[in-house]
């Protein structure tokens, strides 16, 4: 395999610009971070993926844990039940979209939170995630 994301026939990944924080508990403010990890090719096929690192563990049950890296893929819209990086009123938080009730719903894993409940228009989705990163 060759490209301009391989050396050698490796795959030596994308840089991916490091986003800042998303929480998976209680909302976090947006941080920018200079950080750029190195992500393989196959998981950031596109250069609007960004990465996020995960603070708090809401989504555990779903393996999304604390310090873990998530690859969030750019969008503008969400499907019902995917994991989703989204601004409610300033706030940056990683969870799972629902509608409910004309309303949006951003839920935690096993609720272990209680959602954040709000109005269509107050909730910005940045993007949905597609991959998790966890070093061990």
């Amino acid at each position: 395999m060759t490209g301009p994301d391989t050396v050698d026939g490796q795959d030596r990944g994308r840089e991916s610009r490091l986003r800042g924080a998303a929480s998976a508990g209680a909302p976090l403010e947006p941080v920018e971070a200079d950080d750029a990890p190195g992500v393989p090719g196959d998981l950031a096929r596109r250069p609007d993926t960004s990465v996020f690192r995960v603070r708090g563990d809401a989504l555990a049950e779903e393996q999304v844990c604390d310090g873990d890296l998530i690859l969030v893929q750019a969008a503008a819209e969400a499907r019902e039940g995917d994991t989703v990086v989204a601004a409610v009123r300033g706030e940056v938080m990683v969870k799972r979209f629902h509608r409910e009730a004309g309303k949006v719903a951003l839920r935690s894993a096993g609720g272990r939170l209680d959602p954040v409940v709000c109005e269509e228009g107050e909730v910005e989705v940045r993007g949905v995630v597609v991959a998790v990163i966890r070093k061990y």
